[in-house]
């Protein structure tokens, strides 16, 4: 019995030194890679919404330029910087 110990405990020592915390840190470090990528839904979802904003962007560039020509003094009357905060007439 005294003979097999070693031949036992320096493999297994070496393996949980040496084999064990790089086995381990690896398997994180390519779980961690997988779960941060977006999924096949998730990406279709992000780029239909980035479609979306760029459509609201130019509606908004086309009503304020519609603005300015009917009314070209509307940007600077009281409550329009206010709107554009979210507060609006005084309102919170």
């Amino acid at each position: 019995m005294d003979e097999l110990f070693p031949l036992i405990f320096v493999p297994t020592l070496l393996f949980m030194v040496v084999v064990a915390p790089i086995w381990i840190i690896n398997h994180y470090r390519v779980k961690g890679r997988t779960n941060a990528s977006l999924t096949e839904d998730e990406r279709l979802e992000l780029e239909r919404l980035v479609n979306a904003a760029a459509g609201m962007r130019e509606r908004i560039e086309t009503l304020e330029s519609i603005l300015d020509a009917e009314t070209p003094g509307w940007r600077g009357r009281p409550g329009v910087a206010e709107s554009r905060l979210g507060v609006r007439d005084g309102q919170e």
